[in-house]
């Protein structure tokens, strides 16, 4: 498929293995649910070409993007180096990364009970911190504040933030990392958005961030990781 590259202009490209002789496509934007997707990438050592959507735009509703994500929505992949060597397509974030880990062979371990743990801790992420996050800061940082007057979705996305902070909170008291030891998929997929309170939000005091000192350690430690610094990068707002 010829992508249109008047929609979706290239700013990024970065071949960090050789072993593949087609790259993966990402269409992305440097969102939370973005990052996830780029540091994956990056983490893993798989090649991989990047492409902006700028839903700032509404390029994630032109009709060529969403016959890659009928969804409409950051991110996507294409590898066409797929299952059995044919072409594959995949939206939504937790799959991309399932599919990136299996893939890789990376962060998320074939031993049935670990792998549901970091499965688990994933789809916490993808049914709770990023819903919830997000509406706070659509209430509190973005278009919600202007046009909403009433204090209750604030108030309730605001007290609900938090308390998924204190659920990570009581995790990270003992261990290293959202799935146990090891570094994991749950974690990629987690510690950009609580890294958007701080930067994306400027929320740190709204949220009480220093009230979570191991939630605090544990996303400096997870973002400060240098493939976490790169794939941060990967299709940046302008």
């Amino acid at each position: 498929m010829v992508i249109n590259d008047r929609l979706w202009r290239s700013s990024y490209t970065r071949k960090v293995s050789e072993i593949m002789s087609q790259p993966i496509t990402l269409y992305s934007l440097a969102t939370p649910n973005g990052q996830k997707v780029s540091i994956a990438l990056e983490e893993m050592g798989l090649a991989y070409e990047a492409h902006t959507v700028d839903i700032r735009k509404g390029e994630q509703h032109d009709p060529e993007y969403l016959k890659l994500n009928p969804n409409g929505k950051i991110p996507t992949i294409t590898d066409p180096d797929g299952p059995g060597g044919e072409a594959i397509t995949i939206m939504e974030t937790g799959a991309i990364l399932i599919y990136l880990a299996d893939k890789s062979g990376k962060f998320l371990s074939k031993d049935s009970r670990e792998r549901m743990e970091t499965l688990q801790w994933l789809f916490f992420q993808i049914a709770h911190i990023g819903p919830m996050f997000g509406q706070f800061g659509h209430f509190y940082a973005h278009e919600g504040k202007d046009e909403c007057d009433h204090p209750y979705p604030l108030r309730r996305y605001q007290n609900e933030t938090k308390r998924l902070l204190a659920v990570l909170e009581e995790r990270l008291k003992s261990n290293a990392y959202l799935a146990g030891e090891e570094y994991s998929i749950a974690d990629i997929a987690t510690f950009p958005w609580v890294g958007c309170l701080d930067w994306g939000y400027h929320a740190r005091e709204a949220v009480s961030l220093e009230s979570f000192p191991h939630v605090m350690a544990w996303h400096k430690k997870c973002s400060e990781r240098e493939a976490a610094k790169r794939g941060a990068e990967v299709c940046p707002f302008e």
